[in-house]
């Protein structure tokens, strides 16, 4: 492989540092303006405070229902990536090891879900939550995110099942494994990079999602914290340093979790780039 010149690295490296900080920028105002009181933040908004404020956490904490929203957030995306993985991870491994023409149709199937937007069926899933009485319960957005979660799924997965060495596999029958087993103790232990990328590409829009929450989750004691943060805008004004507080606390949980994942993400997406 040709190694870059000098003046490449030094343009891809500015490239990247520049681009870094116009990621970062918006990061670094939401921060800031977290800890500012509303009059600081109207007067200088990209300025480090001058007086460090806690009111917003300790607002969103209190009053803002904080605990509640983070507990529903927390429990539908935790439970809807653990369905993704699992379903997703099991189709894939029967569509790698079903080798026909019908698995060939199933996957494409699968693969044109990606290609649909889901909030065309939006009347006819209010009708179906009615109809099974699961509206304005958690269970009523689970469902949605997982078929949502796994056409992505299959297509990470499969391709990198497929990149797998078949002698475990062979190997495992030989020894009596059943497909279940091989499935269980040998296919999803390599797949953990796969599962990493897929966690990850299904984490962030599940967690920010406002549209399923907003039609299908009224109560107070249901909303998810990307509803409970719209309703901090008042019909004339709206106090930004609590909800630039509660999104701050919002972003953590998903911060934390991509730092535990990155590593196995990159895995993940670069498993059979490289061949030898």
């Amino acid at each position: 492989m040709k190694k870059r010149s000098t003046i490449e690295q030094i343009f891809l490296h500015l490239s990247l540092t520049v681009w870094s900080l116009i990621v970062l920028f918006p990061v670094y105002t939401l921060i800031v303006n977290s800890f500012k009181i509303q009059r600081e933040i109207f007067i200088n908004p990209f300025s480090l405070p001058t007086n460090i404020t806690l009111e917003g956490y300790q607002n969103a904490i209190k009053y803002g229902n904080f605990s509640i929203l983070f507990r529903n957030s927390l429990t539908i995306t935790v439970i809807c990536l653990l369905l993704i993985m699992f379903f997703g991870s099991l189709a894939s491994y029967s569509l790698v090891r079903w080798k026909s023409t019908i698995s060939k149709i199933t996957y494409i199937f699968f693969i044109l879900g990606m290609m649909i937007p889901v909030k065309l069926a939006t009347i006819s899933l209010i009708d179906l939550t009615q109809k099974l009485n699961t509206h304005d319960t958690l269970l009523a957005v689970i469902p949605i995110y997982v078929a949502s979660g796994i056409p992505v799924s299959i297509l990470v997965i499969t391709e990198f099942i497929r990149n797998l060495p078949s002698g475990l596999i062979e190997a495992a029958r030989i020894d009596g494994a059943s497909e279940f087993q091989v499935y269980l103790r040998i296919v999803l232990p390599l797949c953990r990079p796969a599962l990493a990328t897929v966690a990850i590409f299904n984490m962030v829009p599940i967690w920010n999602d406002f549209w399923w929450p907003l039609i299908l989750l009224r109560s107070k004691e249901n909303r998810t914290i990307q509803l409970g943060v719209s309703l901090l805008f008042g019909e004339f004004s709206a106090n930004w340093t609590n909800i630039l507080s509660v999104l701050c606390l919002a972003a953590l949980p998903m911060l934390i979790l991509y730092l535990i994942f990155s590593r196995q993400f990159i895995k993940g997406l670069t498993a059979g780039a490289i061949k030898g």
